[in-house]
């Protein structure tokens, strides 16, 4: 039981709590307790005694004993209790954006609305426009975020895919020495709504047999074949295909497994398709079904029928970023903000994993919530970053490590950044992000960006829509204007790495290429862990053609600071 999977159980009880119209005492002592255990780093709570927990900021007698409660259960009687008088379509309505617990109890008891269908009608009719605090603006509200959770049930992030996909792969592999992933984790789509995978077998009825000794699948009888079992994992609601293949077609059918249609469908000069060519022609290879067909071979993170084949015109897939391309790791978070781990740990472990530097991006002065730097924190950090690049030099002066003085500013809502100018001056680089106010339209969204973009001060755009995968859209904004104002400005575009974001999302990279703006694949890490998201981050970029020279960390430490020093000299 992690520190984050307590918090999240102690924020639950509160929510439940406030629902069922509990003692607000009793309500704002799990809350509290939640706020400051979220923000403590020194310790795992689960291993800590009652008494131990008491000493703890927030946290109470009767606090302390449930959470050693959690600690051994999961869970504890007065959460139960509460999760026994809830509906669990009530439950749901936990999701919805713009509506808290006191809202959510008005819809329950006022219009009697247990689940998500109902609370739909009732938006769609103008029942909820009705009550007493709620009104056409948060009416909408409720029906825009409702069809945003429809749009998003059956997936997963591409991170949560890739686990559920290897665990697969792993039990299948005691029996069958053919198993791939296709489709959509092949293609590492950033969500994903099926999970298939590939295996070669002379029998059919063998692999169904094996399937069916796995206890975590569990299968659709009525949607399923001979050929191709169906299903999903338990209490996982994406849906799972296991397609049996003669091993001699195993090449042809994971890439007719893998490819779009619209990737499938693309004409050959002869007037036929590169379905065709991979579904009559049995190949060695994939390279060898792209060469017959007369097409340059496409990398499967590309198969989507995006423009892949215009990209190859002028790129050849070995141009593409690669993890060992990226020499340094930008927009990271320490102990001095919201990090896990100091700022020394930090720079260690980027070290020790072989890059040549790290950018360490604290949250700013605003960013309350996460302990954001103060100006005076600001010049203690820039002490302690000076000591050890000192001490960095002296270990290894033949293979140089160092770390730039970054930060993460927050965007205010007119689009300044959050320090004065001699300030922002002595950073090395900054990434400029949107963190409160998220609620804009395009025209105010992009307008807010754009003066940010035009500060001298901004190095790079950070997580350009604000999006969280599958769990909150982002501001709408003007991509192309955005796009155009970075090229203007000599601004860097993130691809946040964390499979939670993956924003700039990949779609609008080769219109980024295509302007000359550079863009950095950074992981947002808030411990050292994080590093490892940027995995994600380079099969997201390779999925919108990005290449290792418009790839901003792809720089040496040596290019890294010649171009900084050149965008400060602006």
């Amino acid at each position: 039981m992690s520190n984050p999977e307590i918090v999240e159980i102690l924020e639950l009880t509160a929510k439940l709590l406030e629902l069922h119209n509990a003692d607000p005492f009793k309500i704002k002592g799990y809350s509290i307790a939640a706020f400051y255990l979220d923000k403590y780093k020194d310790g795992e709570l689960q291993y800590m005694t009652e008494q131990e927990l008491t000493k703890l900021q927030g946290i109470g007698k009767s606090t302390a004993g449930k959470i050693v409660q959690i600690a051994k259960t999961g869970t504890f009687p007065e959460l139960e209790e509460l999760l026994s008088n809830t509906p669990l379509g009530v439950m749901e309505m936990f999701n919805i954006k713009g509506i808290g617990p006191k809202k959510i109890a008005v819809l329950w008891q006022e219009l009697g609305i247990d689940n998500l269908h109902e609370l739909e009608l009732a938006c769609l009719n103008g029942a909820v426009a009705k009550l007493k605090g709620f009104g056409g603006s948060i009416q909408q509200k409720i029906i825009d975020s409702l069809a945003f959770l429809k749009d998003q049930a059956g997936k997963l992030r591409m991170d949560k895919a890739d686990v559920v996909a290897d665990l697969i792969i792993t039990e299948l592999k005691k029996s069958f020495e053919q198993v791939e992933a296709a489709g959509d984790v092949r293609r590492k789509s950033e969500t994903v709504d099926t999970i298939r995978i590939v295996v070669g077998t002379d029998s059919p009825a063998l692999l169904q047999n094996s399937i069916g000794e796995i206890e975590f699948l569990i299968q659709d009888e009525k949607q399923s074949s001979p050929f191709v079992w169906r299903g999903n994992v338990q209490e996982v609601a994406v849906a799972i295909e296991i397609v049996a293949v003669k091993p001699e077609r195993l090449v042809n059918e994971l890439f007719l497994e893998t490819a779009d249609v619209e990737h499938l469908g693309y004409s050959t000069e002869s007037g036929s398709t590169i379905w065709q060519q991979a579904y009559y022609q049995t190949a060695e290879s994939e390279e060898a079904i792209y060469e017959k067909a007369g097409l340059p071979y496409i990398v499967p993170e590309m198969r989507e029928g995006a423009g892949e084949f215009t990209w190859s015109e002028t790129h050849t897939p070995d141009q593409l970023i690669t993890w060992e391309d990226l020499k340094g790791i930008l927009h990271n978070h320490s102990t001095y903000s919201d990090g896990q781990h100091t700022l020394e740990q930090m720079a260690v472990r980027c070290r020790d994993l072989g890059f040549e530097y790290l950018g360490i991006a604290d949250h700013s002065q605003t960013a309350v919530y996460a302990q954001g730097l103060s100006i005076d924190e600001v010049m203690r950090q820039h002490e302690e970053i000076a000591k050890l690049n000192a001490r960095f030099a002296t270990e290894n002066p033949e293979k140089p490590f160092k770390i730039l003085k970054g930060i993460e500013s927050d965007i205010l809502g007119d689009g300044s950044l959050d320090y004065p100018t001699e300030i922002l001056a002595s950073f090395d680089y900054i990434v400029a992000s949107v963190h409160s106010n998220l609620t804009m339209t395009q025209e105010k969204a992009t307008a807010r960006l754009l003066k940010a973009i035009e500060n001298p001060y901004t190095t790079i755009l950070g997580h350009p829509t604000g999006r969280l995968l599958l769990s909150r859209e982002g501001y709408p904004i003007d991509h192309k204007v955005i796009i155009d104002a970075c090229a203007e400005h000599k601004v860097v575009v993130e691809i946040n790495a964390s499979p939670w974001r993956l924003d700039l999302d990949w779609r609008w990279i080769s219109y980024c290429m295509e302007k000359g703006v550079l863009l950095s694949i950074n992981p947002d890490a808030h411990a050292m862990e994080g590093y490892l998201d940027m995995h994600y981050g380079v099969a997201n970029a390779r999925k919108g053609g990005l290449t290792k020279d418009m790839t901003f960390n792809a720089f040496s430490l040596e290019g890294m600071e010649e171009y900084l020093r050149g965008k400060l000299r602006r």
